[in-house]
């Protein structure tokens, strides 16, 4: 354990260090089973604990105190199953991370970091190394310090300049396991986890070929599923809803349970920060009920920026090419001045500089992102190139990652191995 100078009697801030964790949210990067979660690590039991997935690296636990802290001790009381090597990080956002403390030699037990000094509203304890065969297990993560003079109850959004990240990709998870060498999901759903965003968000055709329930439990479930508590899902036609070469969309709402349909339909919305997100579903954009639906989310909507995506592209310079049957979907989007709009359903990577619904190049437009590298088998360059057409890569796997602020918005494609092989300008809010 690196070594640290004494604990002072008092912290920045006035008054002495305080346990400020216990009984505070927690989240993890996955669990073993339902009766090991997140919570339980902070719930001051030292006989119950949070466990993570077995046999997988990196996994992390995170704890949100609820308000900028002043942080000077963390106590770790670790199960058997322990982290040999593992950070303790903080965080004012939950998106860029300031080490605290460094573990290269773990053994279990207990440890106690004490003289830190840093100030955050998330701390983390990020596993980088199993100690055994198994997986990573808390019994409790206590997090010591001083409160300053903020709100002690959570704000809806991160403070400060709303900056988060999410990744995203489509085309998922062939019918194929770790132990495959040709096999891709496992290695974008690393680079996914790696990232570390605050979500994370599919663009149809997660499962293949027919997605059909134990698809999703052998296939997905091993790779991406390990961040589907954190994960905000569309269909693609691989789920699609008319058993059409029996695919299989009862088997999606199955697996994903109320994250396929929070609000009670297969399309949704949500917000972070100052963006407002919506979650379609192109196998029904031919029916009035969705398009009525979204006309009503925009108009209600409140916030600056705004974000969508689904499955089919309206453009695209892949095999399938143009799907106009996202055109009245776009239209509206572009009427509620969207900034962004992703896809997958053609397997490479592609982005389109700022363009409205008739091709042009409009700076006032939208930026179309299609991510079907995620797993599934490349496609290739389709006949035609199309108008606006930035950036196109055929022949990676990767994912991609999107930085949000208030105002704007930068992407970057990253493939299995980390390498940026695509970033975009930053472009601003209308």
């Amino acid at each position: 354990m690196d070594p640290a100078p004494n604990p002072s009697p008092s912290e920045p801030g006035g008054g002495e260090a305080q346990l400020l964790s216990r009984g505070k949210p927690a989240t993890a990067s996955s669990t073993e089973t339902t009766s090991f979660p997140a919570s339980k690590a902070v719930d001051g039991s030292n006989t119950t604990r949070w466990a993570s997935k077995e046999g997988v690296d990196p996994q992390w636990l995170r704890i949100d105190l609820g308000a900028q802290v002043n942080v000077s001790k963390v106590k770790l009381l670790w199960e058997a199953a322990y982290a040999k090597a593992y950070r303790v990080e903080i965080s004012a956002d939950g998106s860029a991370w300031t080490r605290l403390a460094t573990e290269t030699a773990g053994n279990g037990g207990t440890d106690e970091w004490t003289g830190l000094t840093g100030k955050g509203r998330y701390v983390r304890v990020y596993g980088t190394a199993r100690g055994t065969s198994y997986g990573y297990s808390l019994f409790e993560a206590e997090v010591y310090g001083t409160t300053g003079s903020g709100p002690t109850d959570p704000p809806t959004d991160p403070p400060g300049s709303g900056a988060f990240t999410v990744v995203g990709a489509g085309d998922i998870a062939a019918q194929c396991t770790q132990s495959d060498a040709d096999c891709q999901h496992f290695k974008t759903a690393d680079r996914a986890e790696a990232i570390d965003p605050a979500f994370y968000i599919t663009m149809g055709d997660n499962q293949y070929d027919d997605a059909h329930i134990e698809d999703f439990e052998n296939y997905y479930d091993k790779s991406w599923g390990r961040f589907k508590a954190n994960t905000h899902p569309v269909p693609g036609n691989h789920e699609s809803y008319d058993d059409y070469e029996n695919r299989d969309e009862k088997a999606y709402r199955e697996y994903f349970g109320s994250r396929a349909t929070p609000q009670g339909k297969m399309w949704y919305s949500y917000d972070r920060g100052n963006w407002h997100f919506v979650a379609l579903n192109s196998n029904r954009f031919d029916e009035e009920e969705q398009l009525d639906w979204l006309a009503a989310d925009l108009a209600a909507n409140d916030k600056k920026c705004v974000a969508a995506y689904w499955h089919e592209p309206l453009f695209s310079s892949g095999d399938h090419g143009n799907v106009p049957v996202s055109r009245p979907v776009w239209e509206l989007l572009e009427g509620a001045d969207t900034e962004l709009v992703l896809n997958g359903h053609d397997h490479h990577y592609e982005r389109f500089a700022p363009q409205n619904r008739n091709a042009q190049a409009d700076p006032n437009g939208i930026v179309e992102i299609i991510g079907g590298a995620g797993g599934k088998d490349l496609y290739g360059a389709g006949d035609t190139v199309q108008p606006n057409s930035a950036k196109r890569i055929w022949d990676k796997y990767g994912v991609v990652r999107l930085d949000f602020t208030d105002t704007g918005f930068r992407s970057q494609f990253v493939e299995t191995d980390g390498t940026v092989l695509d970033t975009s300008p930053t472009y601003s809010c209308h």
